[in-house]
């Protein structure tokens, strides 16, 4: 048995991916148990409509979770505590960079690495004197928390996460510190990034089997060696395939795929889309 969870953001309504990937976790808890999480730290994008709309489709869905369901939203303190304790040990430091230069210096570099996610932030603030970081921090501008990389791959050594090739079978997976290169751990005015909270709350909700798609993956390795700072458990994970359109494209509620709600009202049942999962 298996303490897994379901953690959608309420930034719009779900659909066929998010069923899928809610009945894997509901199913691969296996008796255990099965929570919701509520990742609402973009307070421009979440509404409270869609989180009501959330509750609403897995219900119809048949899924039911422990209550209440965790929200993020109501957790900035516990995340900015574990920043302020990451920033003590000297692995993190601040990013002024905007998007666009980062770009252009990446385009400088000829050889400029990649992570899972594109190119790899140059590391340009990384290279700051303490007198200009002090003299920008004054100034109020702002500016993102990064982790040192180089420097985390030296403090905490070999690790590694078991992921499962079928919920039951697993094997180890070796983690690579550098590979997403100075993540953003924090922003001026964001208390956390995906990466920190998630962990966070992970250990907090007593997690032991993550499920999620196989997007995903590279964040694992983040997200481990964040577990390994902090001094958190590291639960399984098993990352399922992607639902996608008749192009091959994973759904999104930005590209605007078709919603949970749009089927039911167009008369599909609960069965049907556990039989539409099956197929496609």
């Amino acid at each position: 048995m298996f303490v897994t969870r379901f953690a959608p953001s309420p930034t719009g309504y779900l659909h066929l991916g998010h069923a899928f990937a809610a009945i894997r976790a509901y199913e691969a808890a296996r008796g255990g148990r099965f929570l919701l999480r509520i990742e609402d730290l973009d307070g421009s994008r979440s509404r409270a409509s869609f989180v009501e709309a959330i509750f609403e489709d897995l219900r119809w869905l048949g899924l039911s979770w422990e209550e209440p369901a965790l929200r993020q939203s109501a957790r900035l303190e516990v995340y900015s505590a574990a920043v302020d304790r990451l920033g003590h040990m000297g692995l993190l430091y601040p990013c002024f960079c905007t998007r666009a230069e980062i770009a252009v210096e990446i385009a400088r570099a000829a050889e400029a690495p990649h992570g899972p996610d594109g190119p790899v932030y140059p590391g340009t603030c990384r290279q700051l004197s303490p007198v200009e970081r002090a003299l920008r921090l004054g100034s109020g501008s702002p500016y993102a928390l990064r982790l040192d990389s180089a420097r985390t791959a030296s403090r905490i050594g070999a690790i590694d996460f078991e992921e499962g090739i079928d919920s039951s079978e697993y094997e180890r997976v070796r983690v690579d510190p550098l590979r997403s290169g100075d993540v953003v751990l924090a922003r001026k005015d964001a208390p956390a990034s995906y990466h920190l909270a998630v962990v966070i709350d992970d250990a907090e909700q007593g997690v032991t089997l993550v499920t999620r798609g196989r997007d995903l993956l590279p964040s694992t390795h983040v997200q481990r060696v964040l577990q390994a700072l902090l001094g958190l458990p590291a639960p399984k994970y098993a990352h399922h395939r992607l639902i996608t359109d008749a192009e091959g494209r994973k759904l999104s509620k930005r590209d605007g795929s078709q919603s949970l709600r749009d089927l039911r009202r167009a008369g599909i049942a609960p069965r049907d889309i556990f039989a539409m999962l099956k197929r496609v």
